[in-house]
């Protein structure tokens, strides 16, 4: 869930028009075969460090981890030469690096800037969002300068996983805070592009690295541009401003019968919901998120707000998760009668204006949604008018993120996350009670032991029955508390010019904007001139 800012791209200036062979960056259909590929995105990353979160499930373009996904998010070898190896009791993970492969200044890789880059993940003086992914990790040392050995402190079954962070060249970092580096604006990774420039709230250019170990990218580069706000992104698509972009799906719709597009609807662990904060006298009243939670028509947001590109939700775990608990889902329509009942039971009663009231407490409350997300937004007046039916009054705010944080404790969001990988990312910190208002992470600090426990047995259980056990009692008890009622999984959607060919679409996880997107490939796609 990153903030983001933004203004229009900016006119070319003379760095970007030298990259793209002096023709219009505002006119790719116009811009021969080996012109940068220019994509558009809503959100905007707030570092370009792998240890301070940045594109660390991979596909981050300018890094690479010891292991990364392919087209069907299994994990391949990346720097590791093959998939790292794991002992008998599952507590030593050993990796073996690759020859050859070089930082984009030309500097070798070795074993000591994996170790530099866990350690400095570990390191409490960083402030590093990662250090409670990486709990189990005892330590990581390097017996020579090709081998990486991490020992954790308990069997961990998603540990390969976590070994896609991006590694970093310990040697940049000599003598500084790693929080306020240089380096955090200016990267130097091993991946297929390396950074040209970073402008805040506009554009990120990158250029084909030629060293690239796994092959020169086959086109020059990529220029990222930031565009918040979904209608400027659609109309500046239909413009011709840009190769690919991503926008929601009534908008992608529009490009359906456009001539010279394709709309790619990418399947994903994406989901959006309300957090309705525990703190709050209306949200914090159980009954009240059960009235709700039956009383959201899923059905209709699917297909009135998604178009038809997404499914109803029921919890954090997809659907195409083996882990999901058929269990906790409900109905995809919604059901006045039981949502009425269920708040006649708990003792709100219609007031003369029909809102129900319980001990002088108004059923009322704020629903905070970022007002440049236009699906956000429909979502959020969706919610409003299912939840009048039964009484309840919901006040939707557009705001920006800066005025939505500091009200988080208090005030219901729509929010959005979601993973296709294991369910321990992501569901650990949203819902764990050790991160109770700690930021995006559980910020209506909804706490249950049940829970906890679960959580916790998920993480540290290596056995795959009982991993399956412990994540279907949390998905029971997180249905049974409502501490969100989910909406929606959505299908990313993506406008493409006919001319650009490879891209490959897979199961994407909420977070898509610079790293996991579509152009997780980017460097194998080509345009024709």
């Amino acid at each position: 869930m990153s903030r983001t800012t933004g203004v229009r791209l900016a006119a070319g200036t003379a760095l970007l028009l030298a990259l793209v062979a002096c023709s219009s960056p505002t006119n790719p259909s116009g811009a021969p075969a080996d012109a940068p590929l220019i994509v558009a995105t809503a959100g905007e990353p707030d570092t370009l460090n792998p240890v301070l979160n940045y594109g660390v499930d991979g596909a981050a373009l300018i890094f690479d981890g010891l292991v990364s996904r392919d087209e069907r998010n299994h994990l391949v070898p990346a720097l590791a030469r093959e998939l790292p190896t794991v002992s008998d009791d599952g507590k030593s993970i050993t990796a073996r690096l690759r020859d050859g492969v070089l930082f984009h200044d030309g500097t070798p890789l070795t074993a000591r800037d994996v170790v530099f880059t866990y350690q400095a993940v570990l390191d409490e003086k960083v402030d590093s969002t990662l250090r409670s992914d990486l709990d189990m990790l005892a330590s990581v040392t390097a017996p020579d300068d090709t081998t990486v050995v991490f020992t954790l402190r308990y069997a961990y079954a998603p540990f390969l996983q976590r070994l896609t962070l991006g590694i970093v060249p310990a040697a940049a970092f000599d003598g500084q805070d790693v929080n306020k580096a240089a380096f955090n604006r200016q990267p130097i990774g091993t991946g297929p592009y390396r950074v040209t420039s970073w402008t805040p709230g506009d554009r990120l250019v990158l250029a084909a690295n030629d060293r690239y170990w796994g092959g020169r990218p086959t086109n020059s580069g990529v220029v990222v541009a930031f565009v918040p706000d979904d209608n400027v992104r659609a109309q500046r698509t239909r413009a011709g401003e840009f190769d690919a972009a991503e926008l929601p799906p009534k908008l992608a719709s529009g490009f359906d019968t456009q001539a010279g597009y394709r709309v790619h609807k990418t399947p994903t662990a994406d989901y959006r919901g309300v957090m309705l904060p525990m703190g709050n006298p209306v949200t914090g009243d159980v009954a009240v998120r059960r009235a709700l939670n039956v009383a959201v028509d899923r059905a209709a947001m699917v297909n009135g707000v998604l178009g038809g590109a997404g499914e109803p939700a029921y919890g954090p775990v997809p659907p195409s998760s083996e882990f999901a608990e058929p269990a906790v889902a409900g109905a995809p329509t919604a059901d006045p009668a039981a949502a009425t009942a269920l708040l006649d039971a708990a003792g709100w009663r219609p007031g003369p204006d029909g809102i129900r009231v319980k001990n002088g407490t108004r059923a009322a409350f704020s629903l905070m949604y970022p007002a440049a997300d236009s699906l956000r937004k429909e979502l959020a007046l969706a919610v409003t008018a299912d939840a009048k039916k039964i009484g309840i009054a919901v006040t939707p705010e557009g705001l920006t993120w800066d005025a939505i944080t500091p009200r988080m404790g208090s005030d219901a969001l729509i929010m959005g996350y979601g993973t296709p990988y294991d369910p321990d990312f992501v569901s650990y910190k949203l819902f764990h009670s050790d991160f109770a208002g700690q930021g995006f992470f559980n910020p209506g600090s909804y706490a249950s032991e049940v829970t906890d426990r679960a959580l916790r047995d998920g993480r540290a259980e290596a056995d795959p029955a009982r991993r399956k056990a412990a994540y279907a009692t949390f998905q029971r008890q997180l249905a049974t508390d409502v501490p969100w009622v989910f909406l929606t999984y959505l299908e990313h959607t993506y406008v493409v010019r006919d001319s650009v060919n490879g891209v490959v679409p897979r199961v994407e996880p909420h977070e898509h904007d610079v790293a996991n997107s579509i152009w997780w490939n980017i460097n194998t796609w080509t345009r024709r001139s």
